[in-house]
């Protein structure tokens, strides 16, 4: 039995959705493509503009924090400024967190323009010699009344207002492409280098599962056969972040039973809660026409693609190129099943089913969507 000031976590941060780790296991790759568009500020140019795409939970913010980290250690040339579009949705919201960073406290609460704000963050650049990397992690969040246009075209046409000023900038998105929603005078400018964060193989979520837990946990406290259990659960989801958040429920559970090893039953008992972190932050990257096909998607247990078009293109008259991409998007991010039947025109027709219950959906999504319509 576990005493009552013992504990099984060796370090309990480890298991936090946000916890940054030391080793960033299966991301080299996507890492160097990184770094290789971070190489021409070193040298004092401008940087390749880069696109991380990949679904919800394969590491993209994570490798951003890494190179940022990275480049604070080794480099003073170079300004790394990561935005959050959730919470800065806005022109003016992306520079205000820019002259944050560069000036270290905030602009005046009042009074001061965008022109303002975007003067003195372009000015600093150009005379103290420095390269500022913006990440906009989920830059979807822009799309509505066009502003990443307005955000990107101010950040890559800088150094036509204020001569020497050098900004480049990383997107992170749930997309597959970005072409379809720019506009072409910024397309011309961002041209950016797509990096693609896949999701995890199971051999990959196996090390990464069984490295977080070794350092973690005490010896002897989850077995080999309780992780594979995990890793099995978190494929399924195609989310680490469930296989983070259920190795840190299930130990939780363990220590409430005052037990000194995770149980079965433990892992069990906190998949309820586990596996809907990944419908909890695959809705955030969706788009308003998305969610609505997916709240069409629950009013019954399946449907043809063709009905579920007609029901969409009724409510939004959207077409079914469309319709296609996201029925793509949804699948991708494994919020829906998209199964092609071999009927149909080139056996091409498609049984759409969602992968939650309609319920835990809904109560996620109808009050924002009612909000809307």
């Amino acid at each position: 039995m576990l005493l009552w000031e013992e504990t099984l976590f060796k370090d309990r941060d480890i298991f936090e959705l946000d916890h940054l780790p030391d080793q960033f296991l299966h991301r080299e790759r996507q890492l160097d493509s990184l770094k290789f568009c971070i190489r021409p500020a070193l040298q004092g140019g401008r940087p390749v503009n880069a696109l991380c795409l990949g679904p919800p939970g394969t590491g993209k913010t994570t490798a951003i924090f890494k190179l940022f980290e990275e480049i604070e250690a080794h480099s003073s040339r170079i300004v790394p400024v990561h935005v959050n579009c959730q919470m800065d949705s806005t022109r003016y919201a992306v520079f205000y967190q820019l002259y944050k960073k560069i000036f270290e406290h905030a602009p005046p609460s009042s009074g001061i323009s965008f022109k303002r704000v975007f003067e003195k963050v372009a000015q600093h650049s150009a005379d103290e010699d420095k390269v500022l990397i913006v990440a906009l992690d989920d830059i979807n969040y822009l799309f509505p009344e066009k502003e990443v246009d307005h955000v990107l075209y101010s950040l890559l046409r800088a150094h036509e207002t204020c001569p020497g000023a050098r900004m480049g900038v990383i997107g992170i998105m749930s997309e597959l492409a970005l072409n379809y929603v720019l506009d072409p005078r910024v397309v011309s400018v961002f041209q950016a280098e797509e990096v693609i964060f896949p999701l995890y193989s199971r051999d990959e979520i196996r090390d990464i599962l069984s490295r977080r837990s070794q350092m973690g946990f005490y010896p002897g406290v989850i077995a080999d056969d309780i992780l594979e259990t995990v890793v099995d659960h978190t494929e399924k989801s195609g989310d680490l972040r469930v296989g983070i958040d259920l190795l840190k429920r299930a130990g939780l559970n363990a220590e409430k039973r005052a037990s000194k090893s995770i149980s079965p039953e433990d892992v069990a008992s906190s998949l309820e809660r586990s596996r809907l972190v990944h419908l909890t932050y695959a809705l955030k990257s969706l788009k308003a026409d998305e969610k609505e096909v997916l709240r069409m998607a629950t009013l019954q247990e399946s449907w043809r693609a063709g009905e579920l078009f007609r029901l969409f293109h009724e409510k939004t008259g959207a077409g079914y190129t469309r319709f296609h991409e996201i029925l793509n998007k949804l699948d991708a991010i494994r919020l829906i099943n998209a199964d092609f039947t071999g009927q149909g025109e080139r056996g091409r027709s498609r049984i759409i089913r969602v992968r939650y219950e309609p319920e835990e959906i809904l109560s996620r999504l109808n009050q924002r969507i009612f909000e809307k319509s």
